[in-house]
């Protein structure tokens, strides 16, 4: 697959800011992934963010954007780009429509976004003032304004930050839909449930700097556990036993165990996300 950005040797320093935000990273997005941009408050990521999406230019080190160089894109980038910042901002005297129809006209091409709407159970909605929106309401309103110009690739910032699970799981299949259409997805986001449902490649950020650079399977075999973990029934105990996973099978206790026991549970000793964010950050989970 192409790719869609080629980031190498990336700094970024504020106006009046005495240290570098970012400093010297460099990473890949493949075209047709979920890329997940991963770490604390203050790591970076938001930064990045702006810089991919031309909102921040005084940056050294090279930027390529499907083969050529981000600064040399005019306007027109945006016609192919959608953004869904974290912090919604709509028109809150307008209407949900009157405010995608603002919207719209910005671009030159736009989806049909009264389906969409339906499908994030926003279309009876659509003609109520977004000042009368729960937060939630104005999220996924958010998300459907990012996709009205059926954009080639999408940022999303914290993207069902807000969400009860219900809504947060529509939104996370709409995601999918889209990287199955050949999309390329961009997302910032906190929360690790998310990263392990939607993310093809992760790179952790930490004051600045990549931490680590993976898939979410391959950490979850690096820092997973090499252990098979046993609750069954015995004398009417629950007992917990662990197990090395290396020669299970041939392990004649633990084939006796699932033999002649009542099984309760069996899990891997996979690591979580959360504790893999802290392992590779050096830091606690901030919101």
């Amino acid at each position: 697959m192409a790719k869609v950005f080629e980031i190498n040797d990336l700094r970024f320093r504020y106006p009046k800011g005495t240290f570098d935000v970012i400093n010297s990273i460099s990473f890949s997005v493949e075209e047709g992934s979920i890329f997940g941009l991963l770490g604390p408050s203050g790591a970076g990521k938001s930064t990045t963010q702006k810089i991919l999406c031309k909102l921040l230019s005084d940056y050294s080190g090279s930027i390529k954007y499907f083969g050529r160089d981000l600064k040399d894109y005019n306007k027109s980038f945006y016609e192919n780009v959608g953004v869904g910042f974290e912090m919604p901002v709509h028109f809150n005297k307008l209407t949900a429509m009157e405010n995608l129809k603002y919207f719209a006209n910005l671009y030159k091409k736009n989806i049909n976004y009264e389906e969409l709407l339906a499908k994030l159970g926003l279309y009876e909605a659509r003609n109520q003032m977004v000042g009368e929106f729960s937060k939630g309401m104005k999220v996924r309103l958010n998300f459907v304004r990012a996709l009205l110009n059926d954009p080639q690739v999408l940022f999303l910032d914290e993207p069902t930050a807000g969400l009860d699970p219900k809504n947060a799981m529509v939104l996370k299949n709409l995601i999918r839909e889209y990287k199955q259409a050949g999309k390329t997805i961009f997302i910032t986001t906190h929360l690790m449930g998310d990263v392990e449902q939607l993310c093809d490649n992760v790179v952790f950020m930490n004051k600045g700097v990549i931490t680590e650079t993976s898939t979410v399977r391959d950490l979850k075999m690096k820092y997973g556990k090499k252990e098979v973990r046993l609750e069954y029934h015995e004398k009417n105990n629950l007992v917990t036993e662990v197990f090395p996973l290396e020669g299970l099978g041939k392990n004649e206790d633990f084939l006796k165990r699932i033999k002649v026991n009542s099984i309760e549970t069996i899990h891997s000793g996979e690591t979580t996300l959360e504790d893999i964010f802290i392992k590779v950050t050096g830091e606690g989970h901030h919101e």
